[in-house]
């Protein structure tokens, strides 16, 4: 195995590449992530396709003729649910064989009761809404009364929208946080999430740029917290750090956007460092696949094929760069929630030869073989597919 200094994780944050077997139990039947937005013409990404992503085995698309210069394949969720949270965990080499809870009626009552206890503040909404759009409906009473906008998804998360001038950032955060200390046991979600937003009407309002994830602690070993033992470097780039509850981290670096995810990720090139970088670009879940937005999702896809093109001239021969990500969410489905999908796996090393890994049974496998590249190989769940794996030049 080539010695591998410093590997460069990027979840594409939604980025499924096609229904898994039990999809349909999901209501996720027929979704795809990747074929969706391949039908816009807005789609160009030809670093993608040339590190292999459409010879990634039985995606339903046609794959050129070129012959890969990446290693490619795809994994399946091996852990209950679809979810942000499950997803990364089981990227990290966690399994979740119980789903995390969600509550598509809203949260008991006894829930409310204690946060309200708790924070002094009454609750509005508590029920399934879109992020955007509960601001509007319930922004101009939650400015009269100073209540909480209380509301979930199809995720596994309580989150809480509060417009600045009503109730500062700082006291937003301070109530996510006994938010997170109540929802525990049967009630405890993957993340409590703080959604400030700004404006005066209704139609002006937006959200700005200081949500923040509140998560569950991992009951397990996680791949950073794996390296961080050992002595390896870890870094967090987006909200990653936020997934984890900072477990195994050394570094956070928040982020705004893709964009910002991606210039702070070219930058840890240039750190002096020895372990791994780990990357989530959110757009793409956030603002188009939760959104429906097909040709906003090609688009931003674009955006980072162009962004990755320089990034792969900057690595340097004892650097691996792995691209994947934690879920679907199929922009062209009836749907606005995430999708019960395969994930792709894409890695390049200058001297790692070209080739198929297969389909993998879990996310794990990739967290799995991310731990040996630095010489573990016990720890966390998964198997490792380096025996998969051809180098060019042998230390």
């Amino acid at each position: 195995m080539k010695n591998i200094n410093r590997v460069f994780l990027i979840v594409l944050d939604s980025f499924g590449v096609g229904e898994l077997p039990d999809a349909a139990a999901y209501g996720d039947e027929g979704s795809s992530t990747l074929a969706s937005v391949s039908r816009c013409p807005e789609l160009r990404i030809p670093n993608m396709m040339n590190l292999g992503l459409y010879h990634i085995p039985e995606i339903g698309l046609r794959a050129p003729r070129n012959i890969p210069m990446g290693v490619y394949g795809k994994m399946a969720e091996a852990s209950a649910g679809k979810d942000t949270t499950t997803g990364h965990w089981e990227l990290a080499g966690l399994i979740s064989h119980q789903p995390m809870p969600v509550f598509p009626e809203g949260f008991p009552q006894e829930v409310l009761d204690a946060f309200e206890k708790a924070t002094g503040r009454g609750v509005l909404c508590n029920k399934p809404y879109s992020g955007t759009q509960v601001i509007k409906d319930y922004g101009p009473e939650h400015m009269e009364t100073g209540k909480w906008i209380v509301y979930t998804s199809a995720d596994s998360v309580f989150q809480i929208a509060a417009l600045v001038e009503v109730i500062p950032v700082t006291e937003l955060y301070e109530g996510c946080e006994k938010a997170r200390e109540i929802l525990t046991g049967p009630y405890g979600v993957g993340r409590v999430i703080a959604r400030p937003f700004l404006g005066k009407t209704p139609e002006d309002f937006y959200r700005t740029s200081r949500r923040h994830d509140f998560s569950l602690v991992p009951g397990e070993m996680v791949l950073p917290r794996l390296l961080q033992e050992h002595g390896v470097d870890t870094m967090a780039v987006g909200k990653i750090y936020d997934i984890f509850a900072g477990v195994g981290f050394d570094e956070p670096h928040y982020t705004k956007n893709n964009q910002e995810g991606m210039e702070l990720t070219a930058q840890m090139v240039e750190k002096d460092f020895h372990g791994l970088c780990f990357t989530n670009l959110v757009d793409f879940d956030s603002a188009y696949g939760h959104r429906n937005d097909p040709a906003g999702y090609a688009k931003a896809l674009t955006e980072f094929d162009q962004w990755l093109g320089t990034f792969l001239e900057q690595l340097k021969e004892d650097d691996i760069l792995v691209i994947t990500a934690d879920h679907g969410c199929d922009p062209a489905s009836p749907s606005t929630d995430h999708s019960r999908e395969y994930v792709p796996v894409l890695i390049y090393n200058q001297n790692l030869r070209p080739g198929c890994i297969g389909i993998r049974n879990s996310f794990a496998d990739l967290g799995k073989t991310i731990a040996g590249w630095f010489g573990i190989t016990d720890g966390i769940s998964g198997s490792s597919f380096e025996e998969d794996l051809v180098w060019m030049q042998e230390n």
